[in-house]
């Protein structure tokens, strides 16, 4: 039985806290909080629905039924909450709060760094809350309304693309994008490889070594795809991983061939002379178009563009 009908906030950001990162501790260390100060609050929280929130199995803290239905509800009502913090600030015109960005780790490392750093000395009222994400999962986290923007691979200008299905499309129309960098790739391989020895070489010689590239479902690799497909030639992938770093380590040991974007390519590899449609991924933001953005999330994006221009 409920025993009291106010929640205090606090709480509700503790109880998400230890649900989304599994333990008391880490979610203590998220929070900033001791981890008694965070088991308190959740024992208060559970006197106060009169029922327990989590199952302690060994090590592993558990939902019970109850937890995983005050989840969606928490986590709506935290989401109501920041937005009316936000609305409130906006209409002073002040650029100031948490701004929470997603952000793969290749334009996190490779193209963020120069905005996160002039944001910061224009906005210090700011506190950036960045997470390294796969693009795909940080469509799929906006889509939640996890995170205000997203700062990743494009998809939508890809719109083109035989294999998306109608669902990526409807999906697509909620999502605001703003290209702002342009992504090349290359066939590359290291330099003792079979393939790199060869001048004038056509997909369909790539066909006969194996490939190295992220998961198929990734949009760097259904480009990769598409390209063979409109030859009617297999993709023979042998080994799968999302982070391009990964990628150029076992492909500069010769363990095959792949595809990397210019500001991965040095001595350790060597680009494959393939004769080939140019592969371009586009990289910029995502919010989602049904949410309004705080005037930090646009300051953030203005930023970007200006960035763009100078180019």
């Amino acid at each position: 039985m409920l025993k009291n009908a106010c929640m205090d906030t606090q709480h509700l950001y503790a109880f998400v806290a230890i649900a989304e990162q599994g333990s008391f501790s880490a979610a203590a260390e998220k929070l900033h909080l001791t981890q008694p100060a965070i088991s308190k609050r959740i024992a208060l929280l559970e006197d106060q629905l009169g029922t327990r929130l989590f199952d302690r199995v060994g090590r592993q803290v558990i939902l019970t039924q109850a937890g995983k239905i005050l989840l969606s509800k928490a986590q709506l009502i935290l989401s109501e909450v920041t937005a009316t913090r936000r609305a409130i600030a906006d209409l002073q015109g002040e650029i100031q709060g948490q701004l929470s960005i997603a952000t793969s780790h290749h334009v996190g490392l490779h193209y963020l760094p120069p905005v996160l750093r002039e944001f910061s000395s224009l906005y210090p009222q700011v506190k950036l809350d960045l997470h390294f994400l796969d693009s795909e999962q940080a469509y799929d986290e906006i889509l939640q309304g996890r995170y205000d923007i997203a700062v990743v691979t494009l998809s939508h200008e890809q719109g083109t693309l035989s294999h998306e299905s109608t669902l990526s499309h409807q999906r697509g129309s909620l999502f605001q994008s703003y290209s702002i960098w342009h992504d090349q790739l290359h066939f590359v391989a290291a330099p003792e490889h079979p393939l790199a020895m060869q001048p004038n070489l056509q997909l369909a010689d790539l066909t006969k070594h194996q490939a190295i590239l992220p998961d198929l479902n990734t949009y760097t690799t259904q480009l990769v795809k598409h390209l063979f497909d409109q030859e009617n030639l297999p993709l023979n992938i042998n080994m799968v991983t999302n982070h391009l770093e990964s990628i150029k380590m076992m492909l500069s040991i010769g363990l095959g061939w792949g595809v990397l974007p210019n500001r991965l390519i040095d001595h350790q590899v060597q680009q494959l002379d393939v004769k080939h449609t140019p592969l371009i991924r586009l990289l910029g933001a995502i919010h989602h178009k049904q949410r309004s953005l705080s005037n930090s999330a646009t300051a953030f994006i203005e930023l970007m563009q200006r960035q763009k221009a100078s180019i």
